[in-house]
C-alpha cells in the first residue's frame, strides 16, 4: 500500500482553555475523495487551518507527501500542492475576475514548476478555468459585479488555479440551488478524475454522500467516525451527535 498523500497524527489545538481539536488522526490517500462533516463548532475549520498553515497545531504532526509541514507558512504549503477555498469568498476586488486567477498561476504554479508563463498562456489558462464554472463571460468584470453564487464559483476556481495535489473545498455549495450543487459536484468529480485528492467540507448531506468515497466526522474537536458513507451516517454516535436524533 502506498503512503498517504496527507497524514495527520494526534493533532491538537487549544484556544486558551477551549479544546478545539484533540488527538485527531486522519489520512487522505492519493486520488481520494474524503467528506469531512460535523456540526458547527466541531473543529472542521480549525483542522483545515492547521493543515493549510493558517494556524499552528500545538500537538501532533501534519505530513504532506511524507514531508512534515509543522511550522511551514501557508504560502509554502500552497507551493507544495495544498490549496483550499474559503467559506467566505475574499477575491481581490481591485482586480478583474480573470486577474484573480493569475495570482495563483504566477505565485503557486510557477513557483512549483519553475515555468515562466507568458501573458498569452496566463490568459488562456485563466479563461479555461473560468469556463469550467461558467464565468468566462465575466472575465473582465470586477468581482463586485458577481452574484453570491458566482462569488462562490470564483473562490473555488481560484483554488483550482493553484493546480493542487490536494484541494480542500470548504462549504463551496452553501446557498446554491439544486442544479448548481449538482454542477459543483460534477466539477469536483472531474478534478478528482484528473488525479487531485479532495476533502469536501459541506453541510449538504446529499452532496457529501454523492461525492465522497469515505466520510470522517468531527464533534466537539474529536473524530467520532471514519469510514464508508453508508456506514458513517448509520453510526449511532453520528446520528446522535451530528443529526441530533
Amino acid at each position: 500500500m502506498s503512503a498517504p498523500l496527507l497524514e495527520i497524527k494526534s493533532v491538537g489545538k487549544r484556544f486558551g482553555g477551549f479544546v478545539a481539536l484533540e488527538a485527531i488522526n486522519l489520512d487522505v490517500a492519493r486520488g481520494e475523495r474524503l467528506g469531512l462533516i460535523g456540526p458547527n463548532g466541531s473543529g472542521k475549520s480549525t483542522l483545515v487551518n492547521c493543515i493549510c498553515g493558517t494556524l499552528n497545531n500545538e500537538t501532533g504532526t501534519v505530513h504532506f507527501e511524507g514531508r512534515a509541514l509543522d511550522g511551514l507558512p501557508a504560502n509554502q504549503r500552497t507551493h507544495l500542492g495544498l490549496a483550499r477555498s474559503f467559506q467566505l469568498p475574499r477575491p481581490f476586488t481591485s482586480l478583474s475576475v480573470a486577474d484573480n486567477l493569475r495570482i495563483p498561476l504566477i505565485y503557486a504554479v510557477r513557483r512549483r514548476s519553475q515555468l515562466i508563463l507568458s501573458p498569452q498562456e496566463l490568459e488562456r489558462r485563466s479563461l479555461e478555468l473560468l469556463a469550467m464554472v461558467g464565468l468566462e463571460a465575466k472575465a473582465r468584470r470586477s468581482p463586485r459585479d458577481l452574484s453570491q453564487v458566482e462569488m462562490r464559483k470564483l473562490e473555488l476556481v481560484r483554488a483550482m488555479a493553484a493546480e493542487p495535489k490536494l484541494l480542500i473545498a470548504d462549504e463551496v455549495m452553501a446557498g446554491l440551488s439544486h442544479s448548481e450543487v449538482e454542477d459543483i459536484i460534477q466539477l469536483l468529480l472531474q478534478l478528482n478524475g484528473q488525479g487531485i485528492s479532495i476533502i469536501l467540507i459541506e453541510h449538504i448531506m446529499r452532496a457529501v454522500m454523492s461525492f465522497s468515497q469515505r466520510i470522517a466526522v468531527l464533534v466537539s474537536g474529536r473524530k467520532i467516525a471514519d469510514g464508508k458513507p453508508d456506514e458513517v451516517v448509520n453510526n449511532p454516535s453520528v446520528v446522535s451527535a451530528y443529526l441530533g436524533q
